[in-house]
């Protein structure tokens, strides 16, 4: 067993355009992630640093932090929908034959997707308001809706993800909760 990453966790079993599309979103939340979590530890520790070693806290650890759990919350939700790690509530799925499971999970991931694009529409006004307003955060002095522009990218990224899993139901033969995860419950689950 090796301690080195897995090269091919951005390669997409979906054909062509849709494959670079997925590739590409997965790369973006791999790295928005990535840099949120451990901007979030920086901050975190350096003001704990400064305010046991040099007796002054940073001025603005907090209010960053609240745009990187931002940041983190939104990449998360497509993170999430990739990795089928959503919360479902299956009791009826689960009791349907899989003749009926497969349009239904096709029909669940396009519903899905246009909430997610809704959700993205509406963030987008929401932001539009805040700029309109001109708060700025107290400490860093930046526009208020700076900080909310992960949202729509979340929500947008999700609308996709949940788009690229219907079509990969539609065009596979198994059921697949998202384009890489195959349906099922821990023993039968698998991350292809």
């Amino acid at each position: 067993m090796s301690d080195d990453p897995d090269l091919s966790t951005h390669d997409s079993s979906l054909p062509g355009v849709l494959g670079i599309i997925d590739s590409t979103i997965s790369r973006i939340e791999s790295f928005l992630l990535a840099a949120g979590v451990l901007l979030m530890a920086l901050n975190t520790v350096s003001n704990v640093v400064g305010r046991f070693v040099f007796q002054s806290s940073l001025f603005f650890s907090e209010e960053l932090n609240r745009i990187l759990i931002i940041l983190i919350t939104f990449a998360g939700i497509s993170y999430a929908a990739r990795h089928g790690r959503h919360i479902r509530m299956s009791a009826i799925y689960d009791a349907l034959p899989s003749t009926a499971r497969k349009p239904l999970m096709v029909g669940i991931a396009f519903i899905t997707a246009i909430f997610m694009f809704g959700l993205c529409y509406y963030s987008i006004g929401y932001i539009e308001t805040q700029a309109s307003r001109g708060r700025v955060l107290p400490a860093l002095q930046i526009p208020v809706w700076i900080t909310l522009v992960w949202v729509p990218v979340g929500f947008f990224m999700t609308g996709m993800q949940y788009t690229l899993t219907a079509i990969k139901n539609l065009t596979s033969r198994d059921i697949y909760l998202s384009t890489s995860v195959l349906e099922g419950y821990e023993e039968t689950e698998q991350e292809i």
